[in-house]
């Protein structure tokens, strides 16, 4: 809870660095919204990998120091800015992105960035759609042109942005395949959408998943860890394949000339860089998920505020992802 009427605790990145660089505060003041802006009380916020790569200082995307990591919240609608009429003192509220950011107990956040919390969702789970969903949907379909009947494969399925994609996916009438790297993971894969799960530290699980793809090959990956396993997606891909990378740590050298014969394409995502229009369309599609029932955010380990750091030491480091990662703001 706030300590004061006009202030509260909040997460600070005052310099780039390792996890230790993350300062939790007392007494930042309340942000104020302004025009087409909403104050949200924070009640849960996701932790992405990303989050750790900017902290870092070592990513594309640099912010002005000091600054509040997090765009994933949930909460209720505390205050609006001018000219907003869609949302009003007491809505429940999620984002895919904030101004101030979301390791904090109030965020403000941009009136487009925010939708209706379904009271079949709670505030935890609520942190857990942004980001992963809007992803999973961003890559499958907008930049992968993913379509009923094909076979997608989704290398790294157990987390966040792995499990929205099986979930989304196996909604829309694609065949599922899903790496994890635990026993627990591939259960939980296969719970959500996967037709068959592939243990990814076992040695012949390549060869496994060729045989369940068959002569066709694998039509999409959806690659979240592109410096381990590019150079073998390439190898698994039907002829017009197509990989859309989402996470990678570090560089990898593959044959160009393992992508000529199938004419198979390498594709980068990255959701800051997609349009209005198609952050819309993400949301038609979530809402109509989370509506229909089978959106369900898979909820993993949770955090307090006080425990900022260990979460994005252990979303790095972690033996194997078990659903979306959280910070408990309150």
């Amino acid at each position: 809870m706030a300590t004061g009427r006009n202030v509260m605790r909040a997460v600070k990145v005052f310099e780039f660095g390792g996890p230790e660089v993350l300062k939790l505060q007392s007494d930042i003041s309340l942000p104020v919204p302004k025009e087409n802006q909403v104050l949200i009380k924070v009640h849960a916020c996701g932790i992405n990998p990303v989050e750790t790569y900017v902290r870092s200082g070592n990513y594309a995307i640099k912010p002005a120091l000091p600054y509040t990591p997090g765009t994933d919240v949930s909460g209720v609608i505390q205050g609006v800015g001018e000219h907003v009429a869609a949302f009003k003192k007491g809505d429940r509220v999620f984002t895919i992105s904030t101004v101030s950011g979301g390791y904090a107990e109030y965020t403000v956040a941009s009136v487009d960035t925010v939708f209706s919390l379904s009271d079949k969702l709670d505030f935890k789970q609520g942190a857990a759609i942004g980001i992963p969903y809007f992803t999973a949907y961003h890559a499958l379909f907008q930049k992968g042109s993913a379509k009923a009947g094909e076979t997608v494969l989704v290398h790294g399925a157990s987390g966040g942005v792995g499990i929205a994609t099986c979930q989304i996916a196996r909604a829309y009438g694609l065949k599922v395949l899903g790496t994890a790297g635990t026993e627990e993971g591939m259960k939980l894969v296969l719970k959500n959408g996967a037709h068959k799960a592939f243990n990814h530290r076992k040695k012949d699980y390549l060869a496994q998943i060729k045989e369940e793809a068959g002569t066709g090959g694998v039509n999409v990956i959806i690659e979240m860890l592109a410096n381990v396993n590019l150079a073998n997606d390439l190898q698994l891909l039907s002829s017009g394949g197509r990989v859309m990378i989402v996470g990678c740590r570090g560089p990898i050298e593959i044959h160009p000339r393992d992508t000529m014969l199938k004419e198979s394409s390498i594709r980068g995502v990255s959701l800051w860089s997609a349009s209005k229009e198609e952050k819309h369309e993400c949301a038609a599609s979530v809402l109509a998920g989370i509506d229909a029932g089978w959106l369900k955010p898979v909820l993993g380990p949770e955090y307090l505020m006080e425990k900022v750091a260990e979460a994005h030491k252990d979303i790095i480091h972690s033996q194997g992802a078990l659903g979306k990662m959280v910070l408990l703001t309150c």
